[in-house]
């Protein structure tokens, strides 16, 4: 199992220099990959007098991250494909795996639409239609990073042939996690085309999963770590990816959550399950309420340096 982080890219966060320097400490404190939000305005993380949050561009952000660094996967947790224009973002991730040595994942999904990056500029907020753009675009996205002559015509975009130079350092393509509803087939399907998936658990009937601060706090206490999958949901999914995905190539099961840096035998031990389910990568959510409010920075710098919940 690897390791990664999940950093905010704004608040107390907002400054690239600071996320570049806490990518270069986790690098340097064993952990495998740094991941930021792809977040333009996030009113639900206002300051304290309810003004706008200050945030840094993600891209720029994993630019100074990546010339800060030199072993760590590096990428963008997630990035909205719909509010993407996908040529844009051929170019924008091409050039950050020649600039990283070839260190860079995409995670994508459909996002949230209370980012004022949808709501407030008049991009699609239907989840249908926001999937069938998220959909378009990883075909785009693929056609582009092949270096060959591509074109493309679909519903929401429409691409007359181009040749997109240079390639990706990364063959055969830059690694594409993709969000995917479980038990959903549709959501599933979408994730196991790609190479890698980041499950989210949902409820009959629901459309997103709330995960509890309450039940996340007892479960750290007792299991040294919280998040909202059981290991026996993961072996499920990892049954359903070896049963129906066609290719044979390298494919990951991501997890995100929050382990105590206090108590990492605990955590490690845990996380033994996981991965013997299938789970191949833990992403730690460090933005999250356990460093709030609004993001103690120097807290965040501790469990970095704590490094992973790696069992020895």
């Amino acid at each position: 199992m690897k390791f990664g982080l999940d950093l905010p890219n704004m608040r107390e966060c907002s400054d690239p220099r600071l996320l570049a320097e806490l990518a270069h400490e986790a690098e340097e404190s064993g952990w495998d990959g740094v991941f930021i939000f792809d977040s333009l305005y996030s009113s639900s993380w206002s300051t304290e007098g309810g003004g706008p949050p200050p945030t840094a561009d993600p891209w720029i952000s994993l630019a100074a991250m990546a010339a800060a660094t030199e072993r760590v996967r590096l990428g963008p947790m997630i990035a909205p494909l719909s509010r993407h224009k996908p040529w844009k973002l051929a170019r924008e991730t091409v050039t950050l795996d020649h600039l990283s040595n070839g260190r860079l994942t995409l995670p994508v999904g459909l996002g949230s639409v209370e980012d004022g990056g949808y709501r407030n500029v008049g991009e699609e907020l239907d989840r249908r239609k926001r999937a069938q753009m998220l959909d378009e675009s990883l075909a785009i996205l693929d056609g582009l990073w092949s270096g060959e002559p591509f074109s493309f015509r679909g519903e929401y975009y429409n691409v007359e042939e181009m040749t997109f130079l240079p390639k990706p350092v990364q063959s055969p393509r830059i690694p594409v996690w993709v969000v995917g509803a479980w038990p959903r087939e549709k959501s599933m399907r979408r994730a196991i085309r790609w190479d890698g998936i980041l499950p989210v658990v949902m409820p009959p009937g629901s459309t997103a999963a709330q995960p509890d601060p309450a039940e996340s706090g007892r479960k750290i206490a007792e299991y040294g770590l919280a998040l909202d999958i059981t290991p026996a949901q993961v072996a499920e999914i990892r049954d359903y990816i070896e049963r129906e995905r066609e290719s044979t190539a390298p494919f990951d099961i991501v997890l995100e959550g929050f382990s105590s840096g206090s108590r990492p035998e605990q955590a490690a031990e845990t996380l033994a399950e996981y991965a013997q389910a299938g789970a191949t990568w833990w992403v730690e959510a460090i933005w999250s309420w356990l460093y709030l409010p609004p993001h103690d920075v120097e807290r965040m710098r501790r469990r970095i340096r704590q490094g992973p919940p790696r069992a020895e």
